[in-house]
């Protein structure tokens, strides 16, 4: 049967590789898609990998109805044997929806990949509605790592190194800005909780959260 699968987990931890893996795996037994995306890093209209692999993909904008895009490409000719979403957590509750309906009414199997919460550990709404609503929902068995060696759980947002914790839920940066741009870190929960980045860790001081001593 049909499902709607959502694959997730932190930032740089394969999500867009792995969309792209089946992709190539099923154009080689002759299967055709549709990518939808949405803010990719490599711009509009792109699927990439940060292994440098990319593809052409569907931007999807406001608005957009991805129940009725694949009605009219079928309608008129086009082959769909199923579909890929990458960046799925920045879709709207509503567009996640009409997933739903591709997977229900039009027998196709909708592969949606993103990450889980934002960088004040919030649920993106795109998110929350694929856990919802998905059939299955998968955790991706690459783990990213902290600066610590842990398992990384959690996304940060960072402006010259440093942890933020307040601004707009989406503002696109990548793993690897330069020094003083917007970026991002994976953290484990307690770094994150303490907002201890790579570039912070060195500084030496005592966390709040250390226990006091007396004597």
């Amino acid at each position: 049967m049909p499902e709607l699968v959502f694959f997730s987990g932190t930032m740089d931890c394969g999500k867009s590789t792995l969309a792209l893996q089946i992709v190539h795996n099923r154009a080689a037994r002759g299967l055709q898609s549709v990518i939808f995306t949405r803010n990719d890093r490599a711009g509009q209209g792109k699927l990439s990998s940060r292994l440098g692999l990319v593809t052409d993909a569907v931007e999807v904008t406001d608005g957009m109805d991805l129940y009725a895009h694949l009605v009219d490409a079928i309608s008129r000719g086009g082959r769909v044997d199923y579909v890929i979403v990458d960046e799925a957590q920045f879709l709207a509750p509503a567009q996640i929806d009409q997933l739903a309906r591709v997977v229900d009414e039009l027998d196709l199997d909708v592969h949606a990949f993103g990450i889980t919460t934002d960088f004040r550990t919030r649920l993106f709404p795109g998110s929350q509605r694929l856990i919802e609503l998905a059939d299955r929902v998968e955790a991706l068995q690459v783990e990213s790592l902290c600066w610590c060696g842990a398992r990384a759980t959690h996304n940060a947002r960072t402006v010259g190194g440093v942890m933020v914790v307040e601004g707009a839920q989406v503002v696109i940066g990548d793993v690897d800005e330069a020094a003083g741009e917007v970026g991002y870190e994976v953290l484990c929960r307690r770094h994150h909780r303490r907002r201890v980045t790579s570039a912070t860790a060195g500084a030496g001081a005592l966390s709040p959260d250390v226990l006091p001593v007396h004597p």
